[in-house]
């Protein structure tokens, strides 16, 4: 997609609003800082909507955007670009034989480069777009300079969360960017990011919404450091609609439920270590806590009132006694 940068146009942030689900402020401070020539770093947990807030915004004001996937393998080479070796052999450095990599297209045809993960980038890699950002310029070795044309801009994403292969970002990156900061959604906008995330599956609103709550509710509890985002939902909602399609059952069905939920937020949520339980033990209770417990070899639909799953959440994991909840009956 081509298009010329449209920032400055004020119906942009209504657009964006039928293409992301709520994020109205991020999305109107977002759209500012790029209209003002500001790189921009979105930092927030993973599933908050940073990509797809970019790329709604790419979609609605009929951008081009590069993307970066940032890990430790990102080479200055292969941000910039590099010569075609084989050329070279033949016939010698020439800016004909120059393969642009991400950066060096984004800055020729001055649109957006989005850097993933900006924190798990080598820092050799990251002095190269500390000079882009205050320079608007980069040297390459036996090719020249290569200016940014009009338009271009960095946005930077990166997980303050996941300590696991990242670097502390320096204060030179921070000093040359907007930050904005991305947190978890408000219960009603997740529950329409779930709705809409897996049309056409066919699942009751209220039983969707309970799905959302769980989810929620793996960032407050005690023996959880990391919850999971409405990723977990989203998994969860089409798993127990497969799963249920395979036993004959329906969705809402405990035991689909229940190993749905299981599957797609065991490996999401990190367990504070010395906790003494397992994924699995605090996705069960917090599926009872939500969706009604087992009582007397039978399987209660009753749920907690409102507000009751969240303060069990907080304060009923000690007197779960640490065992490992009945799993509701097949």
């Amino acid at each position: 997609m081509t298009g010329k940068m449209t920032f400055t146009d004020p119906t942009l942030p209504s657009t964006l609003g039928r293409l992301v689900v709520g994020r109205r402020r991020e999305t109107e401070v977002l759209v500012a800082a790029l209209a003002a020539g500001r790189h921009v770093l979105l930092e927030g947990p993973p599933g908050t909507g940073k990509s797809t807030l970019l790329r709604a915004l790419a979609e609605g004001a009929g951008l081009d955007f590069e993307l970066v996937e940032g890990n430790a393998e990102l080479t200055p080479a292969r941000l910039v670009g590099h010569h075609d070796p084989s050329r070279v052999m033949a016939e010698g450095y020439s800016p004909d034989i120059f393969v642009e990599g991400p950066l060096a297209l984004a800055m020729r045809e001055g649109s957006l480069l989005y850097v993933e993960e900006i924190n798990r980038v080598p820092e050799e890699t990251l002095n190269v777009l500390i000079t882009v950002m205050s320079e608007a310029e980069l040297n390459v070795p036996r090719l020249g300079r290569i200016s940014a044309a009009k338009g271009f801009r960095l946005v930077a994403a990166m997980n303050p969360f996941d300590a696991v292969g990242t670097a502390r970002i320096s204060s030179a990156i921070y000093d040359r960017t907007c930050r904005i900061l991305m947190g978890y959604q408000e219960a009603e906008e997740e529950v329409e990011i779930v709705r809409r995330g897996v049309e056409p599956v066919s699942a009751p609103p209220e039983w969707m919404a309970k799905v959302v709550d769980l989810v929620r509710l793996t960032r407050r509890h005690p023996d959880i450091r990391v919850g999971s985002s409405v990723r977990g939902a989203l998994d969860t909602v089409m798993v127990a609609a497969a799963l249920a399609e395979l036993r004959g059952r329906r969705p809402t069905d405990p035991q689909v439920g229940l190993d749905a939920a299981m599957a797609a937020l065991s490996g999401r949520i990190r367990i504070h270590e010395g906790s003494g339980r397992t994924a699995e033990q605090i996705v069960t209770d917090l599926w009872e806590q939500v969706f009604g417990r087992a009582r007397d070899g039978g399987w209660s639909e009753q749920a907690p009132e409102d507000g009751e799953a969240e303060e069990e959440a907080e304060g009923g994991a000690e007197g779960s006694g640490g065992g490992k909840a009945k799993a509701p009956p097949a």
